[in-house]
């Protein structure tokens, strides 16, 4: 069967998937979850065969990482399922009731946006939060995952689809696209496609915005920074910060960039250097190398996603010069103050220009499961329909629905009717 083909049976089908109940999209989940613990020895195996591939083909460690789909994330991709489970049914939800005039009432009701498609990185685990997210948010799937998943997102695809449908949704639900010339093919179904989601380079990003009609929905890059105010607590800062960095380095919100107050820096940045020992190669202005003796940061680093333990630190001489510093060359993702000033903060808060802004604590936490969100399909730094990380309401729009009686436009045009506008 041809691509474009299959993706069309995925928009029939998304008509039923938008209909069905809560109860329906809530069993194949439970049924999902069931299917991926009863296989999950099959899904190993088909895992260590994409490692195996990958260090025959001597993939970054941070790819690697990445690719690696054991117990651990097992247990915490059947635990977001369970949270969307439990979560409030995004669907057929009454946001707006208002009478137009007598027997004409208006309502506004969330309905799923359609055909969601996927692109995404190495990781097999968002592909199961992806799965999970669109089905109970009503939506028909097109994922495309990395090549060097290729054995591991099959299977769990298979397992997951197998599970969904037997539960009672459509049969062609989703499609699993495993060749990157597919792409191109994906980008040109504008009739059945409604959003796509790529999560990948800004490079990539931006090849997708500009070789489709289709409304993409996410982020380039993920510049995150953190700026350590005066009137910050030094052992606070230096943990947030460290945690930012070192927990996870390869994840879009990791930290990349450290602004420090020059009234601290002489404290914050040997301190910080210190703790963190061997494990951050921070690259520094000036002062900085004079403070720690570390490698002097480029231009160009005020602008680098490193992904890795590296870490550029600069010293600025007030809160705004971090803010526009931020605003200019972030990435409108995830950024960070560390100050006990209240006011700073609110400052802060109100003039940084991005997806999550926050105080006294760890980018790491721009994550729609540290959120509550059960998993996410992405994190969005634009400013239509979703923003930060992408949940169920992320994944729903608006549909009007107007009741009337016969009443018809030219009577209100020429007067001989009033609107009587009261919301109910």
């Amino acid at each position: 069967m041809e691509l474009k083909e299959s993706i069309h049976q995925v928009k029939e089908s998304s008509f039923r998937l938008a209909s069905l109940p809560e109860e329906v999209r809530n069993a194949a989940l439970e049924a999902v979850c069931r299917g991926l613990k009863e296989k999950e020895q099959e899904i190993f195996a088909a895992n260590r065969q994409d490692l195996a591939a990958a260090e025959k083909n001597r993939l970054p460690a941070p790819i690697v990482g990445r690719l690696r789909f054991d117990e651990k994330k097992m247990r915490d991709c059947i635990a977001g399922a369970r949270d969307l489970i439990s979560m409030e049914d995004p669907l057929f939800r009454v946001m707006l009731r208002r009478q137009l005039d007598e027997d004409l009432v208006l309502t506004r009701e969330t309905c799923p946006i359609g055909v969601i498609g996927v692109i995404f990185e190495s990781r097999p685990d968002a592909l199961v939060q992806i799965a999970c997210l669109c089905i109970k948010s009503g939506n028909g799937i097109i994922l495309k995952g990395g090549s060097e998943a290729k054995a591991t997102n099959r299977t769990l695809f298979d397992i997951i689809g197998q599970a969904a449908v037997e539960a009672g949704l459509p049969d062609r639900f989703a499609v699993l696209l495993e060749d990157r010339q597919q792409i191109d093919e994906l980008l040109q179904c504008d009739r059945d496609v409604d959003l796509l989601i790529p999560r990948g380079s800004n490079q990539f990003v931006q090849y997708i915005m500009n070789h489709s009609s289709i409304p993409v929905m996410g982020h380039a890059d993920g510049i995150c920074h953190i700026y350590v105010d005066a009137a910050a607590n030094i052992d606070l800062a230096v943990s947030v910060i460290i945690d930012s960095k070192v927990q996870y380095p390869a994840a879009c919100n990791a930290v990349e960039t450290l602004l420090v107050h020059r009234d601290i820096a002489r404290v914050l940045i040997p301190a910080l250097a210190d703790t963190a020992g061997s494990r951050i190669r921070f690259l520094g202005d000036k002062d900085t190398v004079r403070l720690i003796g570390c490698a002097p940061a480029t231009p160009e680093d005020d602008g680098m996603e490193y992904l890795d333990m590296v870490l550029s630190v600069r010293i600025v001489d007030s809160l705004d010069q971090a803010i526009d510093h931020i605003n200019r060359f972030g990435s409108h993702h995830t950024d960070c103050i560390i100050t006990e000033d209240k006011d700073s903060a609110a400052h802060f808060m109100a003039l940084v220009d991005s997806a999550g802004v926050y105080q006294n604590c760890s980018t790491r936490f721009a994550d729609g499961f540290r959120y509550g969100f059960g998993a996410e399909v992405g994190i969005s730094t634009g400013k239509l329909q979703a923003r930060g990380p992408g949940g169920l309401e992320g994944l729903v729009t608006d549909q009007y629905h107007l009741k009337g009686q016969g009443q018809i436009v030219a009577d209100y045009a020429s007067g001989a009717a009033q609107f009587r506008f009261r919301d109910l």
